[in-house]
This record gives structure tokens, C-alpha cells and sequence, in this order.
């Protein structure tokens, strides 16, 4: 039988209806919460690890940037359980859609710059033009410094697009290895089957990883705007 690579990364559909914004809507569910004055170890756990994380990406902000840390915040829990939801069996990633991930970075990314060119309108336009720049290259640089400004929110999504759909698909193609190797040769079964359960917990640490540089970088976007 022949199996797409790709069926993975298919929108799943529930009696021929989109199924994805439950799918989005499912990670959230899964955070813990607790109402008691003294919480538990994951309860407790799970605000030190979020009050690390804030601080580690708030530390350079000023007082109006840091408004946005619940944003931001809430960001990277939602890209860091999606990733990892995504790594169970039979299951949906919805950050391998481009078109979800540019639906986070647009309207993200053009919040820092409207807010940058309302604030600072100054030194907004001066990141167009680097000081001492000789005349004749200034039209040539004015360009190219636009043209890095636009592609910004498409390199975010590019990026976590690209690195959460590559881990999946190799880890794809090692257990289909693994599968076909387990009634030809025992031995090599279990090496792929060993690397297949490396490559597992490498996938757990870029799904993390990748939330975190997606938030930090639109982080940086909103610091160079406030």
C-alpha cells in the first residue's frame, strides 16, 4: 500500500467540516489550573517556569513594552503545546500551516511597527537609513531596509513552519524504515528504532525551542519599536 508523506499535514475534517480550529482550540484545555491557596508541584511547577520565562523576555523592555507580556506569554504556551501535541500519534500540527503561522505573525508584527511609527516616529524612519551612508547608495539602502522590514512576519512563519514540518517528515520516514526493517533484520531494526527515540526527544526540544525563538524574536520587533 502506498502511503503519502504528506497526509500528516492534510486540515482534518470531521463529517467533511473543517476540524482545525478545534484542534487549535484543544491545547489550552490541557493547562492546569488551580484555584486552592496552595497549589500542587505542576501548579507550581508550571508559574515558575511562565515567570522565567517573562522575565527572560521582558528584561529589555520599558514600561509600555512590558503591557504586552501577557500577550507574549500566552503566545509561546500556545505554540509550545500545539508543537508538542503535534508529536503524538495520528495527531494534527496546525503550526506546520503556513498560513496559520503568517495569521500569528502578521498582525503581531504589524502591531510593533504601527506602534513604533505612532511612538517613535523618528527613530522609526531612521532604521530606513543606517548613519554615514554615502549619498549615492542611500535610494539602493532605503530600498533594501524596506524590503527587510516587509519580509519580516514571512520569515517568523517560514521559520517555525519549516522546522516543525522537517522534523515530522524525517521522523516519518525513520519509522516507516523501522516498520520495513522489523521482518528483513532484526539487529538494524533496533539501531533505526534507537535513533528513531533520539530523534523523538531532539523533535521535543525544537517544538520548545521554536516557540520560544518565534516569541522572542516578535519580542525584539516590539523592543525596537517602543
Amino acid at each position: 500500500m502506498n502511503e503519502n508523506l504528506f497526509a500528516s499535514f492534510i486540515a482534518p475534517t470531521i463529517l467533511g467540516l473543517p476540524a482545525a480550529v478545534l484542534i487549535i482550540l484543544f491545547p489550552p484545555l490541557l493547562i492546569p489550573t488551580s484555584k486552592c491557596l496552595i497549589n500542587n508541584r505542576l501548579i507550581t511547577t508550571q508559574q515558575w517556569l511562565i515567570k522565567l520565562t517573562s522575565k527572560q523576555m521582558m528584561t529589555m523592555h520599558n514600561t509600555k513594552g512590558r503591557t504586552w507580556s501577557l500577550m507574549l506569554v500566552s503566545l509561546i504556551i500556545f505554540i509550545a503545546t500545539t508543537n508538542l501535541l503535534g508529536l503524538l500519534p495520528h495527531s494534527f500540527t496546525p503550526t506546520t500551516q503556513l498560513s496559520m503561522n503568517l495569521a500569528m505573525a502578521i498582525p503581531l508584527w504589524a502591531g510593533a511597527v504601527i506602534m513604533g511609527f505612532r511612538s517613535k516616529i523618528k527613530n522609526a524612519l531612521a532604521h530606513f537609513l543606517p548613519q554615514g551612508t554615502p549619498t549615492p547608495l542611500i535610494p539602493m539602502l532605503v530600498i533594501i531596509e524596506t524590503i527587510s522590514l516587509l519580509i519580516q512576519p514571512m520569515a517568523l512563519a517560514v521559520r517555525l513552519t519549516a522546522n516543525i514540518t522537517a522534523g515530522h517528515l524525517l521522523m516519518h520516514l525513520i519509522g516507516s524504515a523501522t516498520l520495513a526493517m522489523s521482518t528483513i533484520n532484526l539487529p538494524s531494526t533496533l539501531i533505526i528504532f534507537t535513533i528513531l527515540i533520539l530523534l523523538t526527544i531532539l523533535e521535543i526540544a525544537v517544538a520548545l525551542i521554536q516557540a520560544y525563538v518565534f516569541t522572542l524574536l516578535v519580542s525584539l520587533y516590539l523592543h525596537d519599536n517602543t
